[in-house]
């Protein structure tokens, strides 16, 4: 998900403005109206700096929580890892999702990151049950293995942004190449 930069675009743009009968034809990610509002806003920043932090939070966490399953010590730190980040990826996804009315128009499942944002729910969904598994006391290894699948779910889904904003990436260059030869 891409960020706005400030706050005053997600005001100054209309939602006409980005109705598909007003755009222009997309031909790749983004849109140049898309991408001029992406770069423009300070929530690309903002996702820019939350995603390797949430990765980093996630490598501790995976570390404790293999240990408590190999050794059933530092139970409270894999919870509490967990805990964290969980809430670093509901962080993210509300800034993504601002970030994404402010590029595309609409908070979730813009056409352009429709899928990404669909696996993404997943990942909020798993992490959510174990923040319930931990209130209601659920068994410690119950809760361990279902924080190790959320995580190899949210791997997949950082995998999916990566791919994309690479294509993104490649497809910009690709389309400087050529206006620079014309």
């Amino acid at each position: 998900m891409t960020i706005p930069t400030h706050a005053s675009d997600a005001s100054t743009a209309t939602d006409g403005a980005r109705s598909p009968s007003l755009q222009a034809t997309r031909t790749g990610l983004y849109t140049p109206e898309e991408r001029r509002r992406r770069d423009a806003t300070r929530w690309t920043l903002v996702q820019g700096i939350l995603a390797p932090v949430q990765f980093l939070v996630m490598a501790v966490s995976v570390a404790l929580v293999i240990r408590y399953l190999r050794t059933s010590e530092g139970l409270f730190a894999a919870n509490v890892s967990v805990v964290v980040k969980t809430f670093v990826l509901y962080t993210i996804m509300v800034t993504g999702a601002i970030w994404e009315k402010v590029v595309f128009g609409k908070y979730l499942f813009a056409e352009a990151f429709f899928w990404e944002d669909m696996v993404s729910m997943g990942v909020i969904a798993l992490h959510t049950a174990y923040l319930a598994g931990l209130v209601l006391h659920w068994p410690p290894r119950t809760l361990m293995v279902l924080a190790l699948v959320a995580y190899g779910t949210y791997a997949v889904n950082a995998i999916q942004f990566v791919l994309k904003l690479r294509a993104a990436r490649l497809q910009e260059a690709e389309s400087l190449r050529r206006a620079a030869l014309a």
